[in-house]
């Protein structure tokens, strides 16, 4: 006898979840960094391969649980970094990591807001190096919020889900 499987049930995404990591992206950006954003179509990422250089990653807790990865090339971190600072840092400074962390955790704090939810945010954890993987919640879309900015391109990484 022959066992039918059923085709994976399609992964939806919760644009409440999304959108707010949109506007913070650009506000962030705009506001803090003097930095003009063009926010790109979100789509899902398929893969969980690596396509960035420098990563600074929040996660929520509470009634929303997963986290938000922002991710960027190392010329362009490079670069907003400058702008956000008022100095150029080098990759391997540690005054350039605690940038990048306050910037994912000021894109993620902002977006927190937005929520209707009782949620908590970590303290941002940053990944420097070409080559890495952020693991995700399984079972959640990781939705890909592309950010195109006069320096170079960026993404903000969305995995979360209401708690159960």
């Amino acid at each position: 006898m022959a066992v039918e499987t059923l085709p994976p049930k399609p992964q939806t995404i919760d644009s409440t979840l999304v959108l707010p990591f949109m506007k913070s992206a650009r506000e962030v950006f705009n506001t803090m960094v003097g930095v003009a954003t063009t926010i790109g179509k979100p789509h899902l990422k398929m893969q969980p391969a690596p396509t960035y250089d420098v990563s600074g990653i929040v996660g929520f807790s509470g009634n929303v649980v997963g986290s938000v990865v922002v991710s960027f090339q190392s010329s362009c971190a490079v670069a907003l970094v400058k702008a956000f600072s008022g100095t150029e840092l080098a990759l391997n400074d540690p005054d350039f990591a605690d940038a990048i962390g306050e910037l994912a955790n000021m894109i993620a704090g902002a977006a927190k807001k937005e929520f209707d939810l009782i949620c908590n945010i970590t303290v941002p954890s940053i990944i420097i190096g070409c080559g890495h993987t952020v693991a995700r919640l399984s079972g959640v879309p990781c939705v890909v919020i592309p950010v195109s900015t006069p320096v170079g391109e960026f993404a903000v990484e969305v995995n979360i889900k209401p708690a159960k």
